[in-house]
């Protein structure tokens, strides 16, 4: 399956897709791989490290750190706290940053779709502390950093590109550090609402359903960015294409599916679906029945851990009653 029609923003699955075109025992050139799986979630850290990995994944260079958290759905308040604490622990890793240096948080996304409310709704919880600093110093720990927030809209309402508003807000405001927070698209059905991915690149707004908006990062806002995501919706041609893939696999007489599908590499698959469904169903994208909950929980998670990345030392539950 082609890069540019397989809809994905995952770092993971890019590299999952190169190597199961190209070859599935090598790993894709320029592109560095660590795995840690653990009880609580599966962390891989992608590095791409050249122009030759740049163009096999279809992503500039950088780090990209990907958790994944297969039974979240089911055991959310079990795993909230574990899973806040390994989201914390990367961002501190990826920031690099200094105590008492400003971070910008942008909540991107429309809040008025509740698959596409994740920035602005994490906004929505996090301990935004840059005004108590300025105004009421004596009265904070010393480990608060300042911390500044924005959900700024999508260009349909606003009427303004994203990028030239958080810009303006940058130049006023002069952060140390940009987090944009956003939701995305995922290859595979398991990962929606499962999985976060972190990385030090920015983020091209829009990129994984096809809008793709100018990107926010450091080369455009002059300051270092770290996009984090979790994937949201899928494509409904992947779904089909996975559907494939497993009548295949559970037909127990496989001759005539064979004969229909058997000699079907993943591009030829793809192409073929795209052409039955398009007249019917045409550019679809899917999320789960529940997203409005599965919104709020991830939301939180997300502000959980940036809040105690942000703040050193503060818990968990101290930045929860924060917002009380």
């Amino acid at each position: 399956m082609d890069m540019a029609t397989c809809r994905t923003d995952l770092a993971l699955e890019s590299r999952e897709i190169y190597r199961k075109n190209i070859d599935e025992k090598s790993e894709v050139p320029g592109v560095q791989v660590e795995e840690y799986d653990s009880d609580e979630a599966l962390i891989t850290r992608v590095k791409i490290l050249s122009k030759e990995g740049e163009t096999a994944m279809g992503k500039p260079c950088g780090s990209y750190i990907t958790i994944e958290i297969p039974r979240l759905h089911s055991e959310y308040h079990e795993r909230y706290e574990a899973t806040c604490n390994l989201l914390s622990k990367e961002l501190a890793a990826l920031m690099h940053l200094p105590k008492c240096t400003t971070a910008l948080v942008i909540g991107l996304g429309n809040r008025y779709i509740t698959a596409d409310s994740l920035g602005p709704k994490t906004v929505d919880k996090l301990m935004t502390t840059r005004h108590l600093i300025e105004h009421i110093p004596d009265q904070l720990d010393e480990c608060i950093r300042p911390v500044c927030a924005l959900a700024p809209g999508v260009l349909g309402i606003t009427g303004i590109e994203t990028s030239e508003i958080v810009k303006g807000v940058v130049e006023r405001v002069k952060p140390d550090l940009v987090v944009a927070v956003d939701a995305l698209a995922a290859r595979r059905i398991d990962r929606i609402n499962t999985t976060i991915q972190l990385s030090d690149t920015g983020i091209s707004p829009g990129s994984g359903v096809g809008n793709r908006r100018q990107g926010l990062n450091k080369e455009t806002l002059g300051v270092p960015t770290i996009a984090i995501g979790v994937p949201t919706v899928v494509d409904a041609l992947t779904i089909a294409n996975d559907t494939i893939d497993l009548v295949l696999d559970a037909i127990q007489n496989r001759a005539n599916a064979h004969d229909l599908f058997g000699d079907l590499d993943e591009s030829g698959k793809f192409s073929l679906i795209q052409n039955i469904l398009s007249p019917y169903i045409g550019d679809l994208t899917v999320t789960t029945k529940e997203v409005d909950s599965v919104m709020d929980r991830m939301s939180r998670i997300l502000a959980g851990g940036m809040n105690m990345a942000f703040h050193e030392g503060i818990t968990l539950a101290e930045a929860d009653s924060f917002l009380c």
